[in-house]
Order: structure tokens, then sequence, then C-alpha cells
């Protein structure tokens, strides 16, 4: 039996793309047409200016050949007399007709106490047509207890760069774990979510899809990608018992379940392409992987969910 991650299959190129961009159009400090042109610079074939509660469509550097992912971020603020926490999602959607929110559409700052009120906020949003996925946990101090029965995400970010940036985390990939050991299918985003200028083009999606906007999204909904800060992944499959990881040259390779023990696969210097190990699908509902080049960038694959 062979099962192959999505991201894995076809012949599609694999396209770079940033799911989580701020700009000065809420409080980003570089515009949109100089965020476009820095990721057109750093290689990517597609983005989306996900900046707070307004709605983007427009590609404003429109010489650049860039395809521009229609969304926004939205924000829900609960819990202040304690502090805070947040409830905040990036919505992406079509370029067409079909997509519910119409450029430069605003939306007020949520109010829900909890993620059973904040649950039809993203109704509407799944209801317009628009994929969500959570973002940054650590930051919004929402461990999984405080979003585990929200319906309709397709993802959770485990990679944030501002946030890594500014120390206030490293990678929610452990949260992500304990909602995966639950049940709960959702796949892996690195982003940005850039603000300061020097957030940006350190953490993305490699995606297995062709360059446009329906394609992106329906390859996003499916886990046909993998995300990463640098180091690239080229295969990861499971067949006849064992667990394989195909990469470019890395320090460290681990595989990852809910469910001890975890693999861990070390060369000192980067040396490391491949690992391979047994396991039996019988005692696991999924396995995914991690991997570390030598300067500690990282990049995770998608699940390989066995219970299929």
């Amino acid at each position: 039996m062979l099962i192959r991650q999505q991201a894995f299959t076809g012949e599609n190129k694999m396209l770079k793309g940033a799911l989580h961009c701020h700009t000065t159009r809420s409080d980003g400090k570089g515009s949109p047409e100089e965020i476009i042109r820095l990721h057109k610079a750093n290689n990517y074939d597609f983005m989306a200016i996900t900046d707070h509660n307004i709605y983007n469509y427009k590609n404003y550097a429109p010489d650049v050949e860039i395809t521009i992912i229609p969304g926004m971020e939205v924000d829900n603020t609960f819990e202040r007399i304690k502090g805070f926490r947040t409830f905040h999602h990036v919505c992406l959607g079509p370029d067409d007709e079909t997509n519910g929110y119409k450029q430069d559409e605003r939306l007020p700052n949520g109010a829900a106490k909890d993620q059973f009120e904040y649950q039809p906020y993203l109704d509407e949003i799944h209801s317009k047509n628009n994929l969500t996925f959570y973002c940054h946990p650590e930051w919004s101090s929402t461990p999984p207890r405080y979003f585990d029965k929200l319906k309709g995400n397709v993802a959770m970010e485990i990679w944030n760069s501002g946030g890594a940036d500014e120390n206030y985390m490293d990678t929610n990939a452990l949260y992500w774990d304990d909602l995966l050991g639950q049940g709960i299918r959702l796949w892996g985003v690195a982003t940005d979510d850039g603000h300061q200028m020097h957030h940006h083009c350190k953490g993305w999606v490699m995606v297995n899809a062709q360059n446009d906007v329906k394609s992106i999204l329906e390859a996003v909904r499916d886990g046909k990608f993998y995300s990463s800060c640098g180091p690239v992944i080229n295969d990861f499959y499971f067949e006849d018992g064992n667990i394989y990881l195909d990469c470019e040259p890395c320090e460290k390779i681990y595989f990852y379940s809910d469910c001890h023990p975890t693999e861990i696969y070390y060369n000192k210097g980067g040396q490391i392409s491949h690992a391979e190990t047994d396991i039996d699908p019988e005692n696991y509902k999924y396995i995914r992987a991690c991997i570390i080049d030598k300067e500690g960038r990282r990049a995770w694959t998608n699940p390989i969910f066995f219970e299929d």
C-alpha cells in the first residue's frame, strides 16, 4: 500500500506563496505596492494581502506578474478583564462573483466571549465562499482548548515569522499535534504575518497547483502543500510498513505524531537528505515530518492520515 502526501503527487510546479501579509491599508509598515514588489523579488508566485478587516482583490503593482489571492484577516478579542485573548483568522476567497466580499469591504471587530459565540462569525465567512485558517494561537494566548470546537477551518498557523521575530513565540506545531491527536483535521501553514518590513519573506507555503486563484485555493483546501522557512522537501510517503522522507540536505529530520516515540535523524553540518522508519499504521492516527537545516530554518509536511 502506497500513501503519498498530496503535496508530492502529480506534475504541477510547486508554487511559493505568502498567505498572511499586512500593509499600510491597516497596520503594516510597507505600502501594498512595496510589499508586492518585495515578494516578487524573493521569488514568490502568489500572495494574499490580508490587512485587518478590509478585503482585497487588487494587485497594487500591476506590472508585477504575481497572483493575488483575495483575502483579509478578521479580528475578535475576548477576556479583556483578564488581559486579553484573541481569535484571529485569515480568510481567502475566489476572484470571481462567487466571493461574497467586495474590494475594500470593511468588517467591524468582533466581540464574542468564547469559541461558541465566535462560530457564527466563521459561518458568515464560509457562507461567502472563503476558506479560513486560525492565526498565531500562542501569540493570541489561545491554546487548543480555546478553539478546538471551531468548525470549518482548513488550517492553522504552525509558524508565524512576525511573532517569532518579536520573541513572542517559536512555532505552534505542538498545538497542531494536540488537535490532530483528537482527530481534528487541520493543515499546517507557515506565514509571516508581516507588519514590520523585516518580518516579510521568512515563512511560506509551497503549493502543488496551477498558478491561478482557483487552483491555489483548491490545493490549500486539500492540503496539497508543505510549509517552509527555507528548506526544501521533495517527497513524503508511506509504503509497505515504512514512512519515507526525501529533502535537500539538512541537519535534522523528525517524524511526529501525537503518539510516542518521535523519530529523529541527525547529521551535524547538514548532510542528511533521506530518512525512513518502520511504522505500524494500526497504532497511529497520522504521521508528519519536520526538517531543520544547518541555519536552524524549518520546513513541515502536512500529515499522512492512516485512518483513510
